[in-house]
């Protein structure tokens, strides 16, 4: 049987362990497959582009594990009361092609993108780092505030968004969740970046957009860019890029979909993978400015998948279906189109995951 975890499931699991500790053992995952990143079979998305949005498949696999994620990005959305980002994966067995696991993404996107940004900050941002500018106050910002404030120590936030109410939103959400987190409203991105030690930009408009300038941009500053993720949408001027020291994911994807497409093709970025096998430095002193240019990529998706299959099993959460047939004559499969036969078995065909 193939395990499900719809959305009211996730979202119990997560409150029941606690959304900065799962965030952590996302961030552990993470951290650990990027550290065997050569063993993945890796390719850039699939992407069917439209004048409203785009929808992606994203998948990637070990010698052992399979994974793909159905992901959207249509920011018109919420006008519709949709979310911008919709997504659910699969995480299958290899030998076999047997679908272990079928699970929402949409929410577990948002806390493997918070946990992705504070591994690359790890590597990248100033040790002392107690600061961060948020700019853009939507569905990920309280993801990334919680996650840097509970894994990396970030102790105050100054947050901005040209829609006041999302910002109201954000305030309100964090003063529950995280009582001990200073939040400060800015009236602008530059009163917002201004002293700050990283900068998080995570704004959803499908345009070529300059959210952080040159002259906002001050020495020793990490940039976590996060809203820039398909061709034609981007959030910094190139040439604070030009000023930077660049990290990506994988490098493939991003010169289609990051910041970097603003730039030649030959310009030098560092896959984030070879800093964490100490194959690359990260930062080099404490004033260079450096830029996780963040696309997202299958392979977060694979750690988070690998995440929830082991935490379904040990906590017992989710339900199994029956997915693919498991039983009877697996030659006869127009046999299977009676009730009968149809009818599943309550046999559970339970997999292990390392």
């Amino acid at each position: 049987m193939t395990r499900l975890i719809d959305l009211p499931t996730l979202a119990h699991l997560v409150h029941g362990i606690g959304v900065p500790r799962f965030m952590a053992l996302l961030a552990e995952r993470i951290e650990a497959d990027f550290a065997r990143w050569p063993a993945f079979d890796k390719s850039a998305r699939t992407a069917s582009h439209s004048a409203r949005g785009v929808i992606e498949l994203m998948p990637v696999a070990d010698a052992t594990h399979y994974s793909f994620k159905y992901v959207n990005g249509h920011p018109f959305n919420p006008a519709q009361g949709l979310p911008t980002v919709m997504a659910f994966g699969v995480l299958a067995e290899v030998a076999t092609g047997y679908p272990l696991l079928l699970a929402e993404l949409t929410l577990t996107t948002a806390l493997r993108t918070a946990a992705a940004s504070v591994v690359a900050a790890r590597a990248l941002a100033r040790r002392d780092s107690r600061s961060m500018a948020l700019i853009g106050n939507g569905a990920q910002s309280e993801f990334q505030a919680l996650a840097f404030h509970a894994l990396l120590g970030i102790a105050e936030l100054r947050v901005f968004d040209v829609d006041r109410a999302a910002t109201d939103k954000l305030v309100r959400n964090l003063a529950a969740a995280a009582p001990a987190l200073r939040v400060r409203r800015a009236a602008s991105t530059a009163e917002a970046v201004r002293g700050a030690d990283i900068v998080t930009t995570a704004t959803a408009d499908k345009a070529r957009a300059t959210i952080l300038t040159p002259g906002m941009v001050e020495p020793g500053m990490h940039l976590n860019a996060v809203g820039g993720d398909c061709p034609g949408k981007t959030e910094l001027h190139a040439d604070v890029l030009r000023g930077s020291r660049i990290f990506v994911e994988y490098e493939p994807q991003t010169r289609t979909e990051g910041e970097i497409q603003q730039l030649a093709a030959d310009h030098p970025v560092t896959e984030l993978w070879r800093v964490l096998t100490d194959q690359a430095p990260g930062r080099r002193h404490a004033g260079e400015v450096t830029v996780f240019d963040s696309v997202g990529f299958a392979l977060e998706d694979f750690s988070a998948l690998q995440v929830l299959h082991r935490l379904a099993h040990e906590r017992g959460v989710g339900r199994d279906i029956a997915l693919v047939p498991t039983d009877g004559d697996p030659k006869d499969l127009f046999g299977r189109m009676h009730p009968a036969a149809a009818a599943p078995r309550l046999r559970l065909r339970l997999r292990s995951v390392a």
